[in-house]
């Protein structure tokens, strides 16, 4: 090789410094073999384009186990809304990777050395009004997703205070409490079940408790914690809400398929965490308060300690219906006031 002037000799081809001058191109391969190199190539892109096919298909005849994107079915009235919203972020991520990689494969084709032969292709720079239009377009597809984001949470955090169903779901190390017709948002307790007998159901970490519920029935659940945090999931509701302490964090859902589900912590809690389970069981209105009058029948009636006691109460004092407890704070952690599990500030 033998440097010159402004530019660089390679062989019988000169390039300039800045490598954008065409130079001579290899001798070009035999017909026969371009030939079969196309050939491969459309049996490549066939063979793939029909496995995906028959992954689709075969995963479209599980029950819509693709379509779902790997969320359990939906046997609530409320999951198809968060179902809804996943699917609707994914087909956008894969809209966005798409266009990503197609872009980036197609550079890679049409732009290659052996195509033009040339060894570093013109660069574009300072060009305004791509800058803003990759600007614009994430800001964009991010406010989307935000809005639809906040629309269905919204709504799946509403509280219409018309179900005929309260109950108090106490998270607790290392297992679950479940007090039957009682509302601890309210100050005595009972909100629409005022006239329903109250029970609970315990069950330690051995012991897997079974949360049974109406079916087509509005449930209210009120979350409480005497201990740390936890989170109260039941995959098939396709939501999940945490369980903190000195707060009482509640929503609603409408049970909407008989049968078995699984439930439990989404939050590392402690040393037994993984044995935070528990089971639910989606019943008929009339086997629900048949199983309400057996618990009442096994002296099981009334309720336990959520751990969280009313607004007015003092911290530690004992209470008429839930034991001694905190003082808890209804709703949201966003501007409120009251005492923390250990007695601090909270605001």
């Amino acid at each position: 090789m033998r440097r010159g002037g402004t530019g660089r000799e390679i062989g019988k081809g000169t390039l300039s410094q800045h490598g954008s001058e065409r130079r001579p191109l290899p001798p070009r391969e035999s017909t026969g073999r371009a030939r079969v190199d196309a050939s491969r190539r459309r049996r490549l892109v066939a063979r793939t384009t029909l496995a995906g096919v028959v992954l689709v298909t075969a995963s479209g005849c599980a029950d819509n186990a693709f379509t779902r994107l790997g969320l359990s079915d939906p046997a609530s009235k409320e999951a198809p809304t968060t179902l809804h919203l996943w699917q609707g972020q994914w087909i956008t991520a894969f809209a966005v990777g798409a266009l990503v990689w197609g872009l980036i494969l197609w550079c890679c084709f049409a732009y290659r050395r052996k195509r033009h032969g040339i060894e570093v292709p013109p660069q574009t720079r300072y060009n305004l009004p791509l800058e803003l239009l990759y600007t614009a377009i994430p800001l964009i597809m991010v406010g989307v997703i935000f809005y639809f984001t906040a629309k269905d949470e919204t709504s799946l955090l509403q509280i219409n205070d018309k179900q005929y169903t309260s109950i108090n779901v106490v998270g607790r190390q290392w297992s679950w409490t479940f007090n039957y017709n009682y509302d601890a948002s309210l100050e005595n307790g009972q909100g629409a079940a005022t006239d329903s007998a109250t029970a609970y159901d315990v069950g330690t970490p051995g012991q897997v408790p079974t949360l049974w519920l109406p079916e087509n029935e509005e449930v209210k659940f009120t979350l409480t914690s005497p201990d740390v945090i936890h989170s109260f999931w039941i995959p098939n509701f396709l939501f999940k809400l945490d369980v903190v302490p000195g707060r009482v964090n509640m929503y609603e859902v409408t049970p909407d398929k008989l049968g078995t589900f699984i439930g439990e912590c989404a939050e590392l809690c402690g040393v037994e965490h993984s044995r935070m389970l528990f089971n639910v069981k989606v019943v008929t209105p009339a086997q629900y308060q048949q199983h309400i009058q057996s618990l009442i029948a096994e002296n099981q009636g009334g309720t336990l300690t959520s751990g969280c006691g009313t607004n007015t109460t003092e911290v530690g004092s004992s209470l008429t219906t839930t034991g001694s407890g905190i003082r808890c704070v209804v709703g949201p952690m966003t501007s409120v006031k009251g005492k923390n599990a250990v007695g601090g500030d909270a605001s």
